[in-house]
């Protein structure tokens, strides 16, 4: 597999002041069906206490995966959930929703977690909103090491040739989303499917010596006619997100919440959101 660096994190601020390492591919950036990756990473409450208010989406499918702290998560459908370390959170939001997500009172030792936005197909962008989360049933973690784990967020992987399912499915795209920590110097062989997907390995901590990646880099593999990448933790070890999904090769016109395939479509979920049309909390 070819490796080709994409981009790197960049800080900037949304919801009620909250400090986040963003990337972000609304304009082509060869990450479809991917459109934001956000992170959020501190032990002062201060730059994330504002947290995430009301506010609404449409076209657009968001995951959540919490790995300190948490937030208590609200929407209009009816779901009031606190989501902590080690959750994944999914809503497909479809026609619309509306929701907020609110630092934990309880979660004092600091905040780290990540927002996935990936795009829907313009045929399912206004169906009706879908939610999941990982609460009651966890999910599944194979060791690759001595200290080294593969934890499936969403969809199917294999690992060092064992499989690994998550109990999430159907994401946009065929979304498929992996969490890796691994130990320095310790490597792990990731089998990556074939036809149009694509896959995103992002080292969200430490780095890669191969392929060589360093701390909040986003890079692609692209087929050679090899099936599988290696991947191998630098001196400091690596946590790594891979992110697998089939491009959906739409045109999309993005204003703050709201990703749709026109400009009328957009004007419509304004309209739609000052009618009240999307529910409340």
């Amino acid at each position: 597999m070819a490796i080709i660096k994409l981009a790197k994190q960049h800080p900037t601020q949304d919801g009620d002041g909250v400090n986040i390492a963003r990337i972000t591919a609304f304009h082509d950036l060869g990450l479809d069906p991917y459109l934001m990756i956000d992170e959020i990473r501190s032990d002062d409450a201060s730059d994330y206490i504002g947290g995430f208010p009301p506010h609404p989406h449409r076209g657009i499918e968001t995951f959540t995966y919490i790995k300190k702290g948490g937030f208590e998560h609200r929407d209009q459908m009816g779901n009031v959930k606190a989501i902590r370390a080690g959750d994944v959170q999914w809503m497909s939001t479809g026609r619309g929703v509306i929701h907020s997500e609110m630092p934990l009172a309880d979660a004092t030792d600091g905040m780290h977690g990540f927002q996935i936005w990936l795009n829907m197909p313009a045929a399912e962008k206004m169906r009706e909103p879908r939610y999941f989360d990982s609460y009651e049933n966890g999910l599944p973690t194979l060791d690759v090491g001595k200290n080294s784990r593969a934890k499936a967020l969403a969809g199917r992987w294999q690992f060092n040739n064992q499989p690994l399912q998550s109990p999430l499915a159907g994401l946009a795209g065929d979304g498929a989303i992996a969490d890796l920590e691994l130990s320095p110097g310790d490597s792990i062989n990731v089998f990556i499917e074939g036809g149009d997907s694509r896959t995103l390995i992002f080292c969200y901590h430490g780095s890669l010596d191969d392929p060589q990646l360093g701390d909040g880099e986003l890079a692609r593999a692209e087929s050679d006619g090899d099936n599988s990448i290696s991947l191998c933790a630098g001196a400091n070890g690596a946590h790594v997100m891979l992110l697998r999904g089939t491009p959906i090769n739409e045109k999309i016109v993005h204003l703050g919440p709201f990703v749709m395939n026109t400009q009328a479509e957009i004007e419509q979920a304004i309209m739609d959101y000052r009618a009240g049309r999307f529910g409340t909390i």
